[in-house]
């Protein structure tokens, strides 16, 4: 059943009856009951809505509790309007801190209300009825209102949109922002989520479209549009009113405990009063009671609407009783909970519980058929946020993440937030300047697109600048042979001389060592492929209860990787698996699952780990997890006395301890195992080559699974799946709270405040204090600020038991607050630590930020990061816009995006050996890859052959690696069409990546949308990625289409298999059709295909059709 069907149930409910009838009275009503929680009240506010449909407004404490509730009710009534009311600042009178998503979202509200549709639910919280918004006349006033059809000229758009105070750019990418090419006009108004694109014949308003920020494509159609500015805008507004006079006088007001509400106000008031006093004269501003409302206007505003207290009622005429409890703690006691179906089922209540996936319910179904249980209930895929049992309804409504006391979490729809993302692609486009690797030249710096004169037309190329000063043009055709150099952050690397040998001597050392390196690899897998290790029996009944009772959700790919590693460890060959995943990806559940399959199946598991202190944690880990199931777990590492290490060796050796968690000892003669079936390395990156060589000997026949954290390029993976299995886990978990971050002034009162929440909740503290000379006075003043907080120091440079045992002692509680150095960044796994205040953060690279950040919110509490940063306005923008991405970007996994850059660099050397960043740090990454994939090739084809099926070649295009194209036609993207320098580059990329008609035609279609029709030279340009395809489908390798003459050039040698395939065959068959227009002439070792009388793009095109076409009736 659906959630929405739950309504049925409350139509004739005793309150819904009261509440409606209330609605309807002439006189306002107040009434009051104790509602079992935040949903509960959405339940009755909906049935109520879909009774009287009149107008609902509820008003929660929190923004949180709102933002819930809106939740709730947009799954109850899917198809009304519900809106999410925010505050639009953090702070009164910080308008610099204004968020345009917010003030977007409230625009959204003020111009429905306005524009007397049809009633919507409104759900907000007290912070933002705080401030005062525009008038409903002046609101009017300055909005633009524009139809299909219209008569409007561009110069007076223009105009408005200045007055209006928006901002002319080249891509509309946030509220406020518009851009003019040519006859397409592109708006971002405050009152929709989406922009609108604009498209003007001569004065004629042709068709009104509006687009996604990310891909700037049409997604869809509209036949209005209004303009509505910012209008929380101090500047032109007179006169401000609360928002209570938007509504309209039926509107049925809930509130949580009025008293709050209006005492919050009243602080909020205080603070404006305070910040007002201390900005002082210096620049006028309006006084506190214009822009805000205080606690007595509200509850004067108030009176005059019919109300509902559904928490405390206070204020209220008449009290009901509703008889509604909220659910009950099941703390994950199946058995308690099917007793508790079983009883409410003689009682004769319905239940029903509510999932947040269809997974879930298998779930329920596995885990009563377990228990040889029959209760009966119904269940709903989606979940309301909170549960309960509503005597009056005879329902009792549960939810799954309540019973496995799992987290969850709300979403706000917010069209405009993820735009102002720094985009991957922004983080590799190119800027003038920029260094750039040329796989035929080395590192040069970019030096932006040049027109170039051929034969009398003009063309667009790259300019590259190399060492004195050389200049290299590169066509547009070549793109992709050069790409952005990301080195080692910070570092300028050298550049180098045109013509000289020092580049392919580089290139020749990095070829022989990557070689050497990927060589020992595949031996590896290729003494693996003949091994024969033990085979695992199917799942048991214990490991569905093992992983049914993980506290969060599976992702995806945390259910592809489990299936994976099942169906190795099921297989005779030895598995060797290698998962790669973000911080906090649940890598650790995937090796517990394993190892429990292993035990389950009678043998003995290793897990080795590079720190002392990881060794107890995972030990912490495993045991806690497998609470409660037959299975002996034990480590050993320095803080063990050498008799418990002893004492546990021994139990290993007789099989009394199934998984035995450790440093490198594990690897030492002295360990014995009676009967070794897997073996996890957790953080492989860290270990040492000769702790590596020994594992090698240890895991021949044994399953080997490695764990690491450093994400792996997807170029790179497809190289190496040559010699290992990868799993890469890419989603983030569900459910995780995000990390609330936010950018601070160092300030005192602010560093006392969040420690002494954090504390007061009974969580733990990271500081982060880069500078060890100063860590102790950092600490001091932590000491003086919160005088109960217990304090201690870590840094890298204390010795080893000692930083070990703070650590540790942290681990367990014994301390509130852990001042540190980013030596927390690797490992440290604190539940209880939900604050992390980072000190000087504009001095971290991204992937540091985003790594130390990871460390707090690993519980179902919410985390706060804290940065602590000089005034904005004194660092630089690279700083400024690394801090925003962070802050923007809280969720897990949106690091994946960030640190990949950082961390490419790092994770690809380490796979490979640790001295292949020195090669890295020369060439740029990317130039890198391809090396390595090219020598993955060639040991294919000969080292390795036996090992390797050999690939047929049977195509021409098997002979031919890539096509060049040079011609005197005008093949461009012209200044006028597309003004923007960057955006052109761009387009050029993505074009030069394209390998399906089916995408050029998509690409075609998107350059009209957004810049008009095509003008020939673009037209041309699509032509000339047509006939690269066909080239080397033929298998040219070069083509010249200069002065009306082609000439193609083969790729294969004289004696080649190529001149057997039926492509050639098709070729020559061609050439006795067309004597006089083309011929084969021989040129130096290789033949060349030259044809006359070509004028255009478009007969290349068609001759080489021509060809592909006669290949294929041999096919048939």
């Amino acid at each position: 059943m659906e959630i929405a069907d739950l309504l049925s149930r409350y139509h004739s409910h005793p309150l819904v009856e009261q509440l409606t009838t209330a609605h309807g009275a002439k006189k306002n009503i107040a009434l009051g009951f104790n509602a079992a929680g935040g949903s509960h009240a959405a339940v009755l506010a909906a049935a109520t809505y879909e009774r009287t449909g009149g107008m609902q407004f509820i008003i929660t404490n929190s923004k949180e509790e709102a933002a819930y509730i809106q939740n709730d009710i947009e799954k109850l009534l899917p198809s009304v309007k519900s809106y999410f009311y925010p505050a639009s600042y953090r702070r009164p009178y910080e308008v610099e801190t204004t968020d345009n998503a917010n003030v977007l979202l409230r625009a959204e509200v003020l111009n429905h209300l306005s524009a007397r549709r049809k009633a919507p639910i409104l759900i907000s919280y007290p912070d933002a009825l705080f401030e005062k918004v525009v008038t409903k006349k002046e609101l009017e006033t300055n909005t633009l209102k524009v139809n299909l059809g219209d008569q409007l000229s561009l110069d007076f758009l223009n105009e408005t949109l200045f007055e209006y105070q928006f901002e002319r750019v080249d891509f509309v990418v946030q509220p406020g922002q518009f851009s003019v090419r040519g006859g397409i006009v592109d708006i971002f108004s405050f009152s929709k989520d989406h922009p609108y694109r604009v498209e003007f014949f001569d004065d004629e308003v042709e068709s009104i479209r509006f687009f996604d920020i990310e891909t700037q494509r049409t997604v869809g159609k509209a036949t209005k549009m209004s303009i509505v500015p910012n209008v929380e805008n101090k500047t032109f507004l007179e006169s401000r009113a609360s928002l209570l006079s938007y509504l309209p006088k039926e509107t049925q007001l809930w509130m949580d405990t009025p008293s709050m509400a209006v005492a919050k106000l009243d602080r909020l008031m205080e603070l404006a009063h305070e910040r007002y006093e201390e900005l002082g004269d210096t620049v006028h501003r309006a006084a506190p009671g214009e822009l805000f409302i205080s606690g007595d206007a509200l509850k004067r505003g108030l009176l005059d609407f019919s109300r509902v207290e559904y928490g405390r009622s206070e204020w209220t005429s008449e009290k009901l009783e509703s008889k509604a409890l909220p659910q009950r703690a099941f703390n994950k006691d199946f058995q308690l909970l099917a007793q508790t179906l079983l009883r409410s089922e003689k009682e004769g209540i319905e239940t029903v519980l509510m999932c947040s996936n269809p997974k879930q319910i298998e779930r329920f179904h596995a885990i009563f058929e377990d228990l040889e249980l029959a209760p009966k209930y119904e269940t709903t895929v989606g979940a309301l946020h909170e549960g309960f049992e509503d005597e009056l309804a005879k329902t009792y409504l549960y939810t799954d993440h309540e019973i496995f006391d799992r987290y969850q979490r709300f979403n706000i729809k917010n069209g405009a937030k993820k735009k102002q993302a720094i985009t991957l692609e922004q983080l590799n486009a190119l800027e003038f300047g920029d260094y750039v690797t040329h796989v035929d030249h080395g590192v040069g710096k970019f030096g932006g697109l040049q027109k170039v004169d051929n034969n009398g037309k003009i063309q667009e190329a790259i300019k590259l600048v190399y060492r004195d000063n050389d200049i290299l043009y590169v066509s547009i055709h070549s793109l992709h042979k050069i790409s952005k150099y990301n080195g080692k952050d910070g570092t300028a690397p050298t550049l180098h001389k045109l013509g000289s040998a020092q580049w392919q001597t580089l290139k020749k050392k990095t070829k022989a060592k990557v070689k050497k390196i990927a060589f020992d690899l595949i031996q590896l897998y290729a003494k693996r492929r003949e091994a024969i290790g033990f085979q695992c029996a199917p799942d048991g009944y214990l490991q569905h209860e093992l992983e049914a009772s993980f506290l969060f959700e599976d992702t995806p790919d945390q259910m592809s990787a489990t299936e994976a590693i099942k169906k190795d460890m099921e297989s005779r060959m030895p598995m060797d698996r290698l998962i790669c995943g973000d911080v906090g990806f649940g890598k650790t559940e995937i090796a517990i699952r394993a190892a429990f399959k292993a035990v389950a199946n009678g043998k003995q598991v290793a897990v080795l780990v590079p720190t002392t202190i990881l060794a107890f944690q995972h030990f912490k880990t495993f045991t806690k997890r497998l609470d409660g199931f037959p299975v002996n777990v034990d480590y050993i590492n320095r803080f063990r006395t050498a008799g418990q290490q002893r004492e546990t060796l021994k139990k290993l050796a007789e099989g009394k301890v199934d998984i035995l968690i450790g440093t490198h000892k594990l690897v030492s003669k002295s360990v014995e195992f009676k009967d070794l079936g897997l073996l996890i390395i957790d953080e492989e990156q860290k270990f040492g080559v000769g702790v590596k060589d020994k594992i090698k000997t240890l895991k021949v026949n044994v399953d080997t699974l490695t764990l690491t954290a450093t994400p792996i390029p997807r170029t790179l993976q497809f190289s190496l799946m040559a010699a290992r299995d990868l799993s890469v886990m890419t989603t983030p978990p569900p459910n995780r709270q995000p990390i609330e971050t936010e950018l601070v002034g160092f300030n005192e009162e602010g560093i006392r405040d969040a420690i002494s929440y954090e504390i007061q909740r009974g969580g733990q503290v990271f500081f982060i204090n880069n500078r060890v000379s100063n860590i102790g006075e950092v600490a001091g003043m932590v000491n003086r600020l919160v005088p109960d907080a217990r304090v201690a120091i870590g840094h890298g440079q204390m010795e080893g038991k000692k930083l070990e045992k703070v650590m540790l002692d942290f681990m367990d509680g014994k301390y509130d607050v852990l001042v540190a150095t980013s030596i927390i960044e690797s490992g440290l796994d604190v539940p209880n630590a939900n604050t992390i205040i980072i000190n000087n953060a504009n001095h971290f690279g991204m992937s540091d930020l985003h790594q130390m950040r990871g460390r707090v919110g690993r519980s179902n509490k919410k985390a706060f990061c804290k940065l602590i940063t000089p005034p904005m306005s004194t660092l630089t923008d690279e700083a400024r816009k690394r801090l925003r991405a962070l802050e923007q970007f809280t969720d897990l996994g949106s690091g994946f995006k960030i640190a990949m850059k950082d961390l490419e660099i790092r994770g690809a050397g380490d796979m490979l050996g640790g001295e292949q960043s020195g090669f890295i740090t020369d060439m740029g990454f990317d130039t890198y890859q391809k090396i390595l994939a090219e020598t993955v090739k060639e040991l294919k084809e000969n080292e390795f052959k036996d090992l390797y099926e050999k690939e047929n070649k049977d195509k021409g295009s098997d002979f031919v690696d890539e096509v060049q194209i040079d011609t005197d036609m005008e093949l461009l993207i012209p200044d006028n069409y597309v003004n923007n320098i960057e955006e052109r580059l761009k387009l050029y990329q993505r074009l030069g990546e394209l390998t399906e008609e089916e995408d050029l035609q998509f690409f075609e279609m998107e350059l009209e949308d957004r810049f008009g029709p095509l003008p020939p030279s673009v037209a041309a340009l699509l032509y000339s990625v047509r006939i690269k395809w066909l080239a080397k489908h033929i298998g040219f390798q070069k083509l010249i289409i200069k002065m009306g003459k082609f000439i193609g050039h083969f790729a294969a040698e004289n004696n080649s298999e190529y001149y057997q395939l039926p492509i050639f065959s098709a070729i020559l068959g061609y050439l006795q059709r067309n004597p006089r227009k083309v011929q084969v002439k021989q040129k130096g070792e290789k033949l060349t295909f030259v044809a006359q009388n070509i004028i255009e793009l478009q007969d290349v095109h068609q001759m080489l059709s021509n060809i592909v076409e006669l290949e294929k009736p041999e096919e048939a």
